[in-house]
């Protein structure tokens, strides 16, 4: 199976890190996305959270406006991906407190 850690990927993620504030990082996102790409990933995101708090999927999808399946997705990759998402719910529950 072929990796997905590439050297675009990394490169990318480096970039990322090399941003010093949000502002960057909204500027970056929008340059990168498009308008279609960024609803997507804020509401794969937007699920990680709901899904983190506890609530239904039903409830899920009627807020997020996404399909049962997607969040099905998502749970599967917030319980038993590479850890990304729950790194960043917990860091930023932790800020928040």
């Amino acid at each position: 199976m072929k990796t997905y850690r590439t050297q675009k990927l990394k490169k990318l993620a480096d970039a990322f890190l090399s941003l010093k504030d949000s502002e960057q990082m909204l500027n970056f996102l929008r340059d990168l996305c498009t308008l279609e790409e960024l609803e997507e990933l804020s509401a794969r995101f937007e699920v990680a959270e709901m899904l983190a708090k506890g609530m239904s999927y039903r409830k899920i999808s009627s807020i997020a406006k996404v399909s049962t399946t997607t969040i099905t997705r998502i749970a599967l990759w917030l319980e038993h991906g590479e850890g990304g998402y729950k790194a960043v719910l917990n860091k930023k529950k932790k800020h928040s407190v």
